[in-house]
């Protein structure tokens, strides 16, 4: 399991269940608020509304990712191919896949819904976390994050995220890509 990976710089997560569509778009949540993640090495961790805020806000490039390789780039913030918002919900974000091996691979992947979840990568900002014990459990709150990416993932720590493939048709009708996402659920 992905769970609770440190870098050197940031750090990851992720969780979820996936759906894709013909046009290659995909939607869903890359975190969902207030759910409480898997063992991550002897802590939980539970996204507060609001951690994104800042990232979302700065206007800086965050990139989508297939299993958080740099390398299997998927879209980014930057060039409009991933679009993210925050919601009562979550982190729900679009992207439009890419039409390379990786994407087209991916695609194929989440139809069959082998691939699960999202996650993300993020570092904390000072004071973006709350640690408490809450009996035997500690349990960690993300209040605060520098977003660096999210990642479509085969084995997410937060099971409550969600990825859905969207055709044209549906597309065409919705008002908003927060009607959109709502659709989803």
């Amino acid at each position: 399991m992905e769970g609770a990976e440190m870098t050197n710089t940031f750090e990851i997560r992720s969780g979820g269940s996936l759906r894709t569509n013909s046009t290659g778009k995909l939607t869903g949540y890359a975190a969902v608020y207030n759910s409480e993640s898997r063992d991550l090495g002897g802590f939980v961790e539970i996204i507060r509304r609001g951690a994104f805020d800042a990232s979302l806000k700065s206007g800086v490039n965050i990139r989508a990712l297939w299993q958080h390789d740099g390398k299997a780039l998927l879209g980014t913030t930057q060039a409009g191919t991933l679009r993210l918002i925050e919601d009562p919900k979550g982190l729900a974000f679009e992207l439009d896949l890419p039409s390379t091996s990786t994407g087209k691979d991916l695609s194929i992947l989440v139809d069959r819904g082998d691939v699960a979840g999202c996650s993300f990568g993020f570092r904390v900002r000072e004071n973006g976390d709350r640690w408490e014990e809450r009996g035997t459990s500690l349990v960690r709150e993300l209040l605060d994050v520098d977003l660096i990416e999210i990642t479509l993932t085969d084995d997410p720590a937060y099971m409550d995220t969600s990825i859905a493939k969207r055709s044209m048709p549906q597309l065409a009708g919705a008002r908003s890509l927060h009607a959109l996402w709502l659709d989803t659920l």
